[in-house]
């Protein structure tokens, strides 16, 4: 092959890049001799996976010796090196099977932490597990245990988001070789990718011409991913010749954004759009099912004298029932009947939710306040969870009425209903960053159905229990009132 053409590099305005070639180049003779990345980013992102696995190792190892040093005098006891032995294999091992080194987490160093942190409370455990089974307990250090666990805690975080940070930075937070070829369309490239017109490469979707193919090939050479903008009639034919392409191919489908698919599928031979699926699984359900079970059953237990006294309270305050049964949307969008302690006189209770409860709301019994500012009104929700109709964790059920800014929930985000793939919680993510009280602005919605569409979006046992021990940190809540 010829030396590859000179090619004329424009940054766009979101972040891309457009190419342009010299207009005495004859279109067949670029499309020939044209390599648009100069080299491969796999060995980039290999160094960057190594950088972040020998950040996890030394914080981990430094935490523990810390730990030592704090309970014995000395970092290089034999108890710290001991534990160390257990936890960092294990951390290993459960890091490389939950992707903690990986593309995802290089473009999102919070993702990083938050795998780095599932590996650690994992490895912990093992450790715990070991100790017990193999009846050597004794040979280690509880206090260095749990401070080393602590630091670690601490120090793989922090250096996840320092590391990635600085990364991020310093590779202008892209890390593959993305190629946008532009076949009849012009878009502009807003993530890091390289844009090049197909046209004046000479480049034809033809999947019968090695010649074109050829040139293809040297276009597509070291690109990780290759998305191709044309006209419908067009798209097979791209499909077509990009089949072999040892890259990752997308085919632009504006026309399809309405059915919001997320997926291909298959029925009787025929392709299907995927627009939904369970974000759990057999497993999964069964398992946050036990973990509801393990924790309302006990909660019911324990809080009983607790939940007497309110009811008693409820009573003597003011006439009328305990509890507050208002109905609200559930999985599926069924509606049930969602249990509370009474926080309002009767006659001014509101069934429907049409007005959200408010700082100096005079429909608030004294009791009511206390309870309302302490989350124990949530408390009879509990028995929702036993029934089924409810999970400790997951989006917060909303009443039909509810509203902000005076338009309906789902008037204001058409992903509203979305939601409802899983059981509502008695808490859940955007309860924990603080999105809970009154919805006076759209906003107030929007961020919740973020935080709750998250949620969904990577559902996993280790999220739940964070967000349960979350969870008492936000009781009591300047919003709630």
């Amino acid at each position: 092959m010829n030396s590859l053409t000179t090619v004329d590099v424009q940054t766009a305005s979101s972040g891309g890049f457009l190419l342009a070639f010299r207009a005495d180049e004859g279109a067949a003779a670029v499309g020939a001799r044209t390599r648009i990345f100069a080299s491969s980013k796999e060995h980039v992102r290999l160094r960057l996976y190594l950088t972040m696995f020998a950040a996890d190792i030394l914080g981990l190892t430094f935490a523990f010796l810390a730990a030592g040093a704090l309970r014995l005098g000395s970092p290089f006891e034999l108890q710290s090196l001991r534990t160390l032995a257990i936890v960092i294999p294990t951390f290993i091992a459960v890091a490389l099977n939950n992707r903690a080194y990986s593309i995802d987490t290089l473009e999102r160093p919070a993702v990083g932490a938050i795998k780095s942190t599932e590996a650690l409370f994992f490895a912990s455990a093992v450790a715990i597990g070991l100790l017990f089974f193999l009846k050597v307990s004794t040979q280690f250090s509880r206090q260095i245990f749990a401070l080393g666990t602590l630091f670690s805690l601490t120090a793989v975080v922090t250096g996840r988001i320092l590391v990635g940070d600085y990364i991020g930075r310093k590779y202008g937070w892209t890390f593959l070789n993305r190629l946008l070829i532009l076949d009849g369309l012009n878009l502009e490239p807003r993530r890091g990718e390289v844009a090049v017109f197909a046209e004046q490469l000479g480049i034809e979707p033809k999947d019968d011409d090695p010649i074109l193919l050829d040139r293809l090939s040297h276009l597509l050479d070291r690109c990780d991913s290759v998305v191709v903008a044309c006209p419908p009639g067009r798209r097979a034919k791209w499909g077509q010749a990009l089949k072999g392409a040892a890259a990752d191919v997308e085919i632009l489908t504006p026309d399809l954004t309405q059915f919001g698919a997320i997926a291909m599928g298959d029925f009787n031979g025929q392709t299907t759009l995927l627009v939904s699926s369970q974000p759990l699984n057999l497993r999964d359900r069964a398992l946050k099912r036990v973990l509801d079970i393990m924790i309302a059953v006990p909660a019911l237990i324990a809080l009983a004298p607790t939940m007497l006294v309110i009811a008693m309270a409820i009573r003597l305050e003011s006439r009328g029932p305990i509890f507050f049964r208002q109905q609200r949307v559930g999985k599926n969008n069924r509606l049930f009947d969602l249990l509370k302690f009474r926080s309002m006189r009767v006659e001014h209770a509101d069934a429907a939710g049409e007005r959200s409860a408010c700082r100096d709301d005079d429909r608030v019994t004294r009791i009511g306040k206390l309870l309302r500012r302490t989350s124990l009104d949530e408390l009879p929700q509990l028995f929702n969870v036993i029934a089924g109709h409810m999970s400790i964790v997951g989006p917060r059920p909303h009443a039909l009425g509810s509203t902000a800014e005076d338009a309906l929930f789902w008037h204001i985000d058409s992903r509203y209903f979305h939601r409802h793939i899983v059981k509502p919680g008695i808490t859940g993510l955007a309860q924990v960053r603080g999105y809970r009280g009154a919805t006076d602005k759209r906003d107030d919605l929007t961020n919740r159905l973020h935080s709750d569409l998250e949620y969904l979006s990577g559902w996993t046992i280790w999220r739940d229990l964070k967000i349960i021990v979350a969870t008492f940190g936000v009781l009591a809540h300047r919003n709630a009132y």
